[in-house]
């Protein structure tokens, strides 16, 4: 203990007076005072813990509390201990903490309670919650009662069982934005909205009778709740608006940043695919420091889903995968992931893996997964407001089919046929779902059910036709006699012929098989047998022209209908040198052959070309045709090959 002494004894005066004044700063200067003089002080010890948890030190009075095992026992600072554990969010630490104190006080029962929460152990908080309300009497009742209600809230949100209305007051605006939670998680969406607007003007009316709190105060103090009215909105389909006021929460940058977080994501969840730059903009919010302490687990992976999918919509690929591959690391009964990573591969193509992937999904969770239709089963008609609606109907019949569970479905057809029979008799809707129902059950051998359901149709309309016909037959199978009874209320033949004309029938665009139209005859005489008159005459040929040098004799080209450059013997132009050749040589000379080309001197010269009734013509001389001559053209000029110039050579054209 402290020595009595005087200035031991003023240091602890000091410490007395700075603790009624809340001044703990310069009450921890004279604790630290006192320890110089006795560093294994009990009471000095605690004196300091209790100073740094008000001033915040929580990792300071941790090392303290730790240094000092010995003289501080957890009878003596087990609440302190695990309050700051808690505050450091070492949770499951404080846990331990506080199941290691043998006495449990009313605080630390609270400080449990929070653990609890904290752990998402809801049932058991539930439980410590009740307990101290029932068993303590002091002024803290109110705010116990606000913990209980958020335990509720909570419950109902992110568990599936439903939670239990214990009926709390709602006479402050915590308490009131508590029970709108509460059934927003339920389903409940016009009442929670309702709940929330009643929130607000208790927060406005609380924070008015405060002369110090300013417009930006309360605006502050109302942005958890129009984050939340924002949500309600969304959920209705309204997402203008939710998308209006989730922006005013965002510029108000409230200090809470769970809030900003899930107002964020929640933004995120409205854009999609689409205003992409506001999407990464808006995902830089949901991972600040200390996000992962204020929200529950389930919202956390929420935010990490969401942003796997803005990586998919904005093309990274590789981050993507990386983000999924941690989902499903956290958690691999959780289908989303899954499905993400489908949809990535479907985007880059890869539409096999795709598939294969389902395929080892279904087959490594075929209990879970028809687990889950039937739980989904079971949230859809729990929802009051849309129970009985023609699309939740059909999705309702629809899943039971998937899962084999006919008498379901027809359950689902009773209920609501039932609930039209007393709010709309014989409204449209209601004779629609009695049909539906009559088919359904027809088509899966309910014939005894469906009779009393076509029984109903066809007294609101007798003159059904179609109806008492599906009423017979079903009878046929049930009840013969009822089915002959019924069959005397069919039309008789004469009045159910029809003036159809088959043959437009058959040519109409609908028909799928006409048949072949026979020959019309012309009264009952046979047919006379054709003469000479009714014999078409046969249109003669016409020869085609031959070739003036046209010779039987001889064997045709068989080539002759090919291009001349598609012919076997076609060598091609000639290009290049030619021996022989009319001008080569200086302007104005001729070649040695120049005499044979003088026609005066070989008078009896042959022609050079055979005739046109020859066969084969006679072989020329070296000599070149006349037609074949090229006179020297003295102005030409000649294209330059593209090989390189010959050295030497001079002279030419």
């Amino acid at each position: 203990m402290a020595s009595g002494s005087g200035p031991v004894s003023a240091l602890w005066t000091e410490i007395n007076r700075c603790g009624q004044n809340g001044d703990f700063t310069r009450a921890l200067k004279a604790v630290n005072k006192i320890l110089h003089e006795n560093k294994d002080d009990v009471t000095a010890l605690r004196c300091k813990i209790v100073c740094l948890i008000q001033n915040g030190g929580f990792k300071e009075a941790l090392n303290v509390m730790n240094t000092h095992t010995k003289s501080l026992t957890s009878d003596l600072i087990g609440f302190e201990k695990a309050y700051c554990e808690y505050r450091l969010n070492r949770v499951e630490h404080a846990l331990k903490t506080i199941q290691g104190i043998p006495e449990q006080t009313d605080k630390l029962k609270e400080l449990y309670g929070q653990v609890l929460y904290r752990l998402e152990r809801y049932d058991e908080c539930l439980a410590v919650y009740k307990d101290m309300i029932r068993n303590s009497q002091d002024d803290y009742e109110e705010e116990r009662k606000t913990n209980l209600s958020a335990v509720l809230a909570a419950q109902s949100t992110w568990e599936s069982t439903s939670a239990e209305d214990l009926g709390l007051p709602e006479n402050s605006y915590e308490l009131c934005y508590n029970a709108a939670c509460f059934l927003i998680g339920q389903g409940q969406l016009s009442q929670g909205m309702q709940k929330l607007q009643k929130a607000e003007e208790l927060c406005r009316k609380s924070l008015a009778e405060d002369s110090d709190v300013t417009e930006e105060d309360v605006d502050a103090e109302l942005a958890i709740i129009h984050s939340q009215m924002a949500y309600v909105m969304q959920l209705q389909g309204r997402t203008e608006d939710a998308l209006q006021l989730y922006n005013q929460v965002i510029k108000l940058k409230p200090s809470d940043v769970g809030l900003l977080a899930v107002t964020a994501n929640n933004i995120i969840t409205i854009n999609k695919d689409q205003n992409v730059f506001d999407s990464k903009k808006k995902v830089k919010l949901t991972s600040a420091e200390g996000v992962e302490h204020k929200l529950a687990k389930k919202q956390l992976q929420a935010i990490e889903i969401n942003k796997a999918l803005l990586a998919m919509y904005t093309n990274q690929a590789d981050q993507c995968n990386k983000m999924l591959a941690s989902l499903q690391t956290q958690n691999p009964e959780h289908p989303r992931p899954v499905l993400i990573k489908v949809a990535q591969l479907c985007r880059e193509k890869q539409h096999n893996k795709a598939i294969e992937l389902l395929q080892v999904r279904i087959q490594t969770h075929r209990e879970q997964t028809e687990r889950h239709v039937t739980k989904a089963c079971d949230i859809l008609k729990s929802l009051e407001e849309i129970k009985y609606k023609p699309g939740m109907l059909s999705a309702l019949v629809t899943m039971y089919t998937h899962e084999e569970d006919i008498d379901s479905a027809i359950d689902v057809f009773t209920q609501a046929i039932q609930y039209y029979q007393s709010e709309q008799p014989g409204a449209a809707i209601h004779l629609s779902l009695v049909r539906e129902a009559a088919n359904y059950k027809l088509k899966y051998g309910r014939k005894k059910e469906a009779t009393s359901d076509l029984e109903q149709l066809w007294k609101q309309n007798t003159n059904d036709v179609h109806t008492l016909a599906q009423l017979i037959s079903a009878y046929s199978l049930v009840d013969q006699d009822k089915a002959k009874a019924l069959s005397k209320h069919l039309p008789s033949p004469d009045t159910m012929s029809f003036n159809v004309d088959v043959d437009e029938l058959e040519n109409s665009h609908g028909a799928t098989y006409i048949r072949k139209k026979a020959a019309k005859v012309v009264g009952e005489s046979q047919p006379k047998e054709p003469g000479p008159e009714d014999i078409k005459k046969k249109k003669k040929k016409k020869k085609g022209k031959l070739p003036k040098n046209y010779d039987p004799k001889s064997t045709p080209d068989p080539e002759r209908w090919l291009p001349m450059r598609e012919r076997s013997y076609y060598r091609g132009k000639k290009k290049g040198k030619r021996k022989e050749q009319v001008g080569r040589g200086t302007q104005g000379a001729t070649s040695g052959g120049s005499a044979e080309l003088d026609a005066s001197k070989s008078a009896s010269s042959p022609p050079t070309s055979p005739r046109p009734g020859s066969g084969t013509g006679t072989a020329a001389s070296n000599a070149v045709p006349p037609r074949q001559q090229k006179p020297a053209a003295a102005g030409a000029t000649r294209k330059k090959a593209p090989q390189k110039k010959k050295k030497g050579g001079k002279g030419g054209w």
